[in-house]
């Protein structure tokens, strides 16, 4: 199996991603939060930076690009590929209300003949390899069918599947119907993508579906950053390790932002996700959340690793 970390804005940025692969390293491919593409000469700043091979050193890394314009797309995707990179994944997943309002993302899925025509122009110049991560429509499942026709006119690389709607957002179930009739239907390699939390949720989708040799974890990862240890070698995550992560991301991030606030605003996403690890939590939960200063955070962060368990 082929073990993928979703992109999370604001959590997976370059910092997080050399933390994870120095101390698991065991992720196949890591992919950027997107970029919105367009023909300026440069990429933003900051939008660079996450992406620099200097900043990525080792990190098996796929920029991400969100856009509904073809020429964004193939100018972006030729200064990406002088970085570099000879891949770079199409964006049709993102389901937030901002995007999608401009057609962008999830939002895309709704214009199909517009789809089309644009997977026609980037395919028609590929600078690079083109993966596309992609939901199964945008207000009702039934689109995916006409989606995947268009799909399949592409040589896309590959074609990450997280089975909702736009609509869904995060909630309900993920449609495992579609994905397994996606499968069948699919000329380009399938990966999944949606609601693999703990290595028994992962167990329980590879019984149902032996034949998927790629599956994408985001939000999993990010709560137990040793996921796939635990999926491939049955281990736990080790308090300890889990410690040398956490500082090194804190550390790292108090390198590169000024000031109390802005790392912290960091870390506590971070503790947002993986505060559920450890056993009775509540209360320094609490203290995280409510730390204006290094010396608050970094007193309740070491109680919290002194007094409890990782569950």
């Amino acid at each position: 199996m082929n073990f993928y970390f979703a992109p999370m804005e604001g959590l997976t940025g370059y910092v997080y991603r050399n933390a994870h692969h120095t101390y698991f390293n065991n992720i196949d491919k890591y992919f950027t939060p997107f970029i919105a593409a367009n023909q300026s000469e440069r990429l933003k700043s900051r939008e660079l930076n996450d992406i620099l091979p200097e900043n990525n050193r080792g990190v098996p890394l796929i920029p991400q690009l969100l856009t509904n314009n073809a020429m964004d797309f193939i100018a972006a995707s030729k200064k990406i590929q002088r970085l570099g990179y000879n891949e770079i994944n199409f964006n049709l997943g993102c389901p937030s209300g901002t995007v999608v309002s401009k057609n962008k993302g999830a939002g895309f899925l709704a214009n199909r003949k517009e789809l089309d025509a644009f997977f026609d122009a980037i395919f028609a110049q590929a600078i690079t390899k083109i993966s596309v991560k992609t939901r199964i429509g945008k207000d009702r499942p039934e689109e995916f069918y006409e989606l995947i026709e268009i799909f399949n006119k592409y040589p896309i690389e590959e074609l990450i599947i997280h089975p909702r709607i736009q609509t869904d957002f995060y909630k309900n179930k993920p449609n495992m119907k579609v994905f397994e009739e996606s499968l069948i239907s699919s000329e380009n390699p399938v990966c999944y993508n949606g609601d693999l939390f703990t290595a028994e949720d992962y167990r329980a989708f590879a019984a149902g579906f032996p034949l998927v040799s790629t599956v994408m974890l985001g939000r999993g990862l990010i709560t137990n950053p040793g996921l796939v240890g635990e999926i491939v070698d049955n281990k736990k995550l080790d308090k300890n390790l889990l410690r040398e992560f956490h500082d090194k991301i804190y550390q790292d991030y108090r390198g590169i932002l000024s000031g109390d606030r802005n790392v912290l605003f960091k870390m506590k996403e971070l503790w947002s996700y993986m505060i559920s690890l450890f056993s009775d939590n509540a209360k320094y939960a609490k203290k995280i959340k409510k730390a204006e200063k290094f010396y608050d955070y970094d007193e309740a962060v070491s109680s919290l690793f002194r007094d409890q368990d990782i569950l």
